[in-house]
């Protein structure tokens, strides 16, 4: 990447221009949401420290991310879906939780021993979650083994999650760090805070004995598919020689709408990443210290994380199935032509706004 002059950083411009570009992006949405439904709830499987386990994933609605509410990152579009008036109550909150348990009742054989809660911001943010919103949550899972709550390094705090530990639920903090660099961080994804921010985050969260899953995003706007590469494979090695994140996360980069990314993407000034460059960084990482997985959203679609469109689905497989047995080896049985032309653009593609390839 080139090497910004100091001026790029004075108001209005760099951050501040981001956030104006992206409250620009964000007004256009016109759509309402109920207060009292989630934005979503899905049963998986997930890998945990204590082996594979049955997950119920609820994406709580609530007033939205307050970094998000400024502008926030290039390419979030959750703020997108969530309620008008910067505020959830109680109650209504509650009544998303019960919908989610609703369906994990009717679509599962037994109670999921993972509970996962996000909330496309700060869980741990008590203008997003009440403080008695988060209590009553803590006890109403407190019979399961595991708990994920999503938030910001900023709200990490101690006290808030011996909710959690004190009731006996094995509990872990999901980060969205997106990237061990700071630079990239700051100007690819347009988020405020650094690395040692989320390093002291993670010595918060052990001081509750709880534990870190570092959320990274494979491919920001502004980076070439190479230089993609290169800091995803940094940024795991990184995150996991952190005490307490013991799980770090690769998110590649789908288009959402209402983003800067899909402005870029219209404009033919980005691709999403290829999934061999997800099965690169996942096979030269399988030696950290840590659980490395991955959940490519929205593969196979122009959209999402791609290859050539014959081989997706089985690149898929490969990555789930790396994802529960951490086993590299899984990705020397996928193979395909389309491999070359993923090994070309890597060598050749030199500006992250003249994708090589669509």
């Amino acid at each position: 990447m080139s090497q910004p002059s100091p001026d790029v950083y004075e108001r209005g411009r760099g951050m501040d221009a981001h956030n104006e570009v992206m409250r620009e992006i964000r007004s256009r949405n016109d759509k309402t949401y109920d207060p009292t439904e989630p934005t979503r709830v899905w049963l998986d499987e997930d890998n945990t420290p204590d082996g594979v386990k049955q997950s119920l994933t609820i994406i709580l609605n609530t007033g939205g991310c307050r970094w998000a509410r400024a502008g926030g990152c290039t390419m979030c579009g959750y703020v997108a879906e969530s309620v008008e008036g910067g505020s959830v109550g109680h109650e209504n909150l509650l009544t998303q939780v019960q919908h989610c348990l609703d369906h994990e009742a009717e679509n599962a054989d037994e109670k999921s021993a993972l509970i996962k809660i996000y909330t496309s911001g700060s869980f741990l943010d008590e203008r997003e979650v009440p403080a008695e919103t988060r209590d009553a949550i803590a006890e109403t899972f407190s019979d399961r083994e595991r708990m994920v709550v999503e938030s910001l390094p900023d709200f990490v705090d101690r006290e808030k999650l011996r909710e959690f530990t004190s009731r006996g639920l094995e509990t872990d903090v999901a980060i969205g760090l997106e990237t061990a660099t700071d630079r990239v961080r700051h100007d690819c994804v347009n988020k405020y805070f650094d690395f040692s921010d989320f390093e002291t985050a993670c010595a918060e969260a052990m001081a509750a004995d709880a534990g870190v899953k570092a959320y990274l995003l494979m491919k920001p706007p502004f980076l070439t598919e190479r230089e993609a590469i290169a800091d995803m494979k940094s940024s795991v090695r990184r995150c996991a020689a952190v005490d307490g994140c013991h799980t770090v996360s690769m998110n590649p980069t789908n288009v959402q709408r209402y983003t800067m990314v899909e402005e870029l993407y219209h404009d033919g000034g980005y691709r999403p990443p290829w999934l061999w460059s997800i099965c690169e960084v996942l096979e030269s990482t399988a030696d950290v210290d840590a659980i490395v997985v991955s959940d490519p959203v929205g593969h196979g679609s122009d959209r999402g994380p791609h290859n050539c469109g014959e081989c997706d689905d089985h690149v898929q497989t490969a990555i789930k199935d790396f994802d529960l047995r951490q086993d590299p080896s899984v990705f020397e049985q996928v193979s395909c032509e389309c491999e070359l032309t993923w090994e070309t653009v890597v060598d050749r593609e030199k500006s992250f706004g003249a994708p090589l390839t669509r």
